[in-house]
Parts: structure tokens; sequence; C-alpha cells
């Protein structure tokens, strides 16, 4: 459907003006597991918000961010590495939620700006798949992740959004109910097993959240994957240092790869040089927020979540996967001038120091789709009272 700029620039406004009212809620932490109050009450020890947003704790004292980061400090000067989602911590809304209520129009046109946005990437990847041409940096997006361009452009509102108008294309869809003229999507109807998915994404996202980044790893798992090996990974792409170059590199730094799903491509050789031996068992023990995959694998949790994921949080995710994937290359052994990605050079001070810078800011812009994601994943596991016209219905 052909949407003109007025309605997308319409539907942003009207769109954004009503989840920053229910983002202005006062929140609660509650240790984890603990019952959420009866349909149609309100805890009594949540107290309002003051001019800031802010509300008494109410265990005594203090202000309580509106919404909750996980490491650093809030508006309250409040350190939440102490305290906070590491140490079995939740955060819930403290109200009923609220249900968005968007006419045809409005979500017709969020999915046509969903699908405008991530054609950047999809339709590039269809054109090279039809001329049977691979890409060094963008494929990883589109084989390592394995969500197809198809349902990365389809557009879903997550959560507590009713749609009204034709609605065919969602009643389909697992969790998806009708809700008086229009149709939501209920967490309560989705399959056990993506409950069970939001439980491990959540336990996994949250103590990588509360851990500090570490930014000395310098992209090292990229040369690792090389190190002392006849053929290369990316064949087609030559070595910027050649194999003998490259060897050195690593042989003159330390290895500190904390992620299974790189450390699991390293070189035999290279394996006896990282400083742990992560699997997957310990996963949860060990991905901190400073590694790259780690960002990237984001989009990866936020997709496993589908159809519960919104498409904003998906195209974020996905937007930034894409951004980080390009340091990652560039910081590689491989030369991809050719490809348009000058070298980050690693082997360099000044290329450390700028990996360091980049990787810091992709760390502090994946807090926030953490906790988003965090705050998804809590919806999908945690029972909540809904509000719908007026009246409050249980939601999961």
């Amino acid at each position: 459907m052909t949407t003109n700029r007025a309605a997308i620039r319409t539907h942003r406004v009207r769109f954004a003006a009503r989840f920053a009212i229910m983002q202005r809620r006062p929140r609660l932490r509650v240790p984890l597991g603990s019952p959420a109050p009866p349909p149609g009450t309100r805890d009594s020890r949540i107290a309002e918000p003051d001019s800031r947003g802010l509300a008494a704790h109410p265990a005594g004292g203090g202000l309580e961010p509106r919404v909750l980061g996980i490491c650093g400090e809030a508006e309250s000067g409040v350190d939440l590495c102490a305290g906070g989602r590491a140490s079995g911590i939740r955060t819930i809304d403290a109200v009923p939620r609220d249900v968005v209520t968007l006419a045809e129009p409005e979500w017709r046109a969020a999915a046509a700006e969903h699908r405008a946005r991530m054609e950047r990437w999809t339709v590039p990847h269809r054109e090279r798949r039809r001329r049977r041409e691979s890409h060094p940096v963008q494929d990883f997006l589109f084989t390592y992740y394995s969500l197809r361009p198809s349902r990365l452009e389809q557009w879903h509102p997550g959560p507590g959004v009713r749609l009204l108008g034709d609605t065919a294309e969602f009643a389909e869809q697992p969790g998806y109910r009708p809700d008086g003229d229009g149709i939501v999507l209920d967490p309560a109807l989705l399959p056990r097993r993506l409950r069970d998915t939001a439980g491990f994404v959540h336990g996994l996202v949250r103590a990588t959240a509360s851990r500090p980044a570490r930014l000395g790893c310098f992209g090292l798992h990229e040369w690792a994957m090389v190190y002392r090996i006849e053929q290369p990974r990316h064949d087609a792409v030559p070595l910027r240092l050649g194999p003998a170059g490259t060897d050195e590199v690593v042989e003159s730094m330390s290895v500190h790869c904390t992620h299974h799903d790189a450390f699991r491509f390293f070189t035999a050789a290279a394996r006896a040089r990282n400083a742990v031996a992560p699997t997957r068992e310990d996963q949860v023990a060990m991905e901190q927020p400073g590694c790259l995959h780690a960002t990237m694998d984001l989009y990866k949790w936020a997709y496993k979540l589908l159809p519960a994921t919104p498409s904003s949080l998906l195209g974020d995710c996905f937007a930034l996967a894409a951004e980080v994937r390009e340091l990652d290359m560039r910081a590689s052994p491989y030369d991809l001038a050719d490809h348009g990605y000058p070298p980050v050079a690693i082997e360099t001070p000044a290329g450390r120091a700028e990996y360091a810078r980049a990787q810091a800011g992709f760390a502090e812009r994946a807090a926030p789709l953490r906790e988003r994601l965090l705050g998804l994943c809590e919806r999908l596991i945690a029972p909540a009272p809904e509000r719908t016209n007026g009246t409050l219905a249980h939601q999961v």
C-alpha cells in the first residue's frame, strides 16, 4: 500500500506521543518471582511520581528512577550496578498498562516505514543472491543470523497495541486475538516455547548488562580464526598483512575472547592462546557488554521472540548489528578496501585506540536496547494487568 510522507510523519508524532505518556508511569523494583497485584487493583506501595518522573521508593526514602538502567547513574544519582538487575531485581510497570489503539492508516504507515527502513539491507541482499554474489561483510547478517529478509521486513506492533481495520494478516499468527473491534497480541496465547525463550533471554541479557564492558580485546577473534591456517574462512578476500604478518599480530598480543560463538571458530592453535575457554554452558556467566558479538546478538534475541517483538525494537537491534558488523570486519585481518571498508589497523596503537573508542560507543548505544529487550521479556513471562477501553484485563 502506498503511503505518503505526510501520513508517516503524522503516525510518528501520534505514536511517539502515546508511548511517551506510557513511559511516564512510575516503575517499581520487586524481587523476581513475586506475585503481581490482582487484576483491577493497584499496588498501594507505589508513590506518585514527582515533577521529574520519579517516585519515592516504597521501602523507605529515596527516589526511584522512572526507567531503570543497568549500570551507571539514573536521574536520581543512584548507582544501578549495585542492587539492580544483577541481584535478582526486575523492573515492572507500577500501574496497569494501557493499550495503545492504532487506526488502520496509522499502523499501515508504521508498517510501511519499517519495511522501507529494512529494505536498505534486504533489497541489496536479494539482488546479490540473484547475481550469485557474496559479500564478506553484509552476508553475515542473513546467513549467520537466520531470520529471513521477508520476516525482517514484516511489521509487528508488540504487546499493548490494538490494531483496527483490516487485520487479516495478523489473525493467523500465534498470540493475536480479537479485542473489541480490533486485534491485539496477547502474550498469554503465545507458544510455551517462546515464553521459555523469553526467560532464557532475560537471564542472559540481564547478566550481560550487569557487568562492566571489557574494551581490551581489539577484535582479535577474527584474527584467531585464521591463525596458522592455510585456507582463511573468507578465501575470496586477501589477508591485509599476509599469513605470516597475521600470525605475528596474534602472537604479539593477548587474546581474551569471552563469546562462545566467536571462540568456537578459532583455529586449534588460537584456542590454546585464548585467556578463557567459553562454552555454551557458561554463556550467561561470561558474556559482557563490550563484546561486539554480544551486541550484534541483541538482534538474534529480538527475532527469537517474534511475533511478540515490536518491529521498532527489532529494527533498532538489526541496524545496530549492521554497524557493529562493519567495525568487526574493518578490524579483521582481511583487506576490504575494494569493498569500501577502510581498515582499523589494530596492530598499531592508533588502531587499537580507534577500535576501543568505537567499541565503547556501541556498548553505550546497546544499553537502552538491552533495557527494552528486558522489558519485553518481562511482559512475556510475568503477569500484569492491562487496561483496554477503560477496563482492566489480565495479561501475561
